[in-house]
């Protein structure tokens, strides 16, 4: 029931956090957003509204899958140390097995997450830009001596949506394409699941009323909350230099790879360059994270009395 409990958490993640996610993958992509709310009104005043949902529709298909996967791998994996190091899945875990389970929850997403990650990363920073003919100088303006052929129809966005912009990828830029940023994803996501994992489980402990094992609801807002601020913090640096590794394809490569990215980003912009989308990180983990393990731990909750 891990796999079925994670896969609902994720969509409910997925349907709160997702256009937070839009702002901060441009935030850190795009040189010319001075901060947050720069961004939001220039996504706003260009795309409406559907600018922070571009690219959900492969989130929403595949997070399901994702969180399964993590969800179910972290308690699989957790079960398998306890029962080497303890004798039974059952017994409790030391902190270091939590660590442990969480970073091979965390590795093993990579493989699927990527390619949809290219994909939405692509989606978010793709916009259309028209181009205006220039107006004459004035009324009494001399008109051409020769007509002027009418301007061609500004064309249309490269990725008609994620199933195009997949297939557009894997085309152009073959399977290393769909799994462009991967080295920086694997470090971003090893580390941060540990501490998601970890956190969540200190602070459960830490809120659990005496006498019982488990947190009550408020308590599993509040550590599952903290738990995806903290893994968001540890997780910002490599965020960044993976976003601009996958948003890289379009056009002309900047980046030969993960060092190239980030002595780059560094050297052009500042050590601060790989903190840009921290403060958006952590106010969207809160909710984000809130809403995942309440979901989670309700679906567990509900099977297990109706097993009873």
């Amino acid at each position: 029931m891990d796999f079925v409990a994670g896969a609902i958490g994720g969509v409910c993640g997925v349907a709160v956090g997702y256009p937070l996610d839009t702002v901060k993958v441009r935030i850190q992509t795009e040189p010319k957003y001075t901060g947050l709310w720069h961004c939001v009104r220039d996504t706003y005043r260009r795309e409406r509204v559907w600018g922070f949902y571009r690219g959900l529709s492969l989130p929403v298909c595949t997070v399901s899958l994702v969180s399964s996967l993590s969800f179910g791998t972290y308690r699989h994996c957790l079960a398998h140390i306890c029962r080497f190091r303890y004798g039974s899945a059952d017994a409790k875990p030391a902190r270091v097995d939590i660590t442990l389970s969480g970073c091979a929850s965390g590795l093993v997403r990579v493989l699927l997450t990527s390619p949809t990650e290219v994909a939405k990363v692509r989606l978010q920073t793709q916009t259309q830009t028209q181009t205006q003919s220039p107006s004459a100088s004035g009324p009494a303006a001399a008109p051409p001596a020769c007509p002027v052929p009418a301007a061609r129809p500004e064309p249309g966005p490269k990725y008609r949506g994620p199933l195009h912009c997949l297939a557009t990828v894997a085309r152009e830029e073959g399977l290393r394409g769909l799994y462009r940023g991967s080295p920086a994803l694997l470090l971003r996501e090893g580390h941060s699941f540990a501490t998601y994992f970890l956190s969540y489980a200190i602070l459960c402990e830490r809120l659990s009323p005496a006498g019982h094992s488990q947190p009550d609801v408020a308590g599993v807002l509040v550590a599952g909350g903290c738990a995806g601020v903290l893994a968001w913090a540890v997780a910002t640096p490599m965020d960044v230099i993976k976003s601009r590794l996958q948003a890289d394809g379009q056009g002309l490569r900047r980046y030969r790879g993960l060092l190239h990215c980030v002595v780059s980003s560094v050297r052009e912009e500042g050590p601060r360059v790989l903190f840009k989308g921290l403060a958006l990180n952590c106010c969207r983990a809160f909710p984000v994270n809130m809403v995942v393990f309440v979901a989670y731990e309700a679906v567990l909750r509900l099977t297990r009395g109706l097993l009873t």
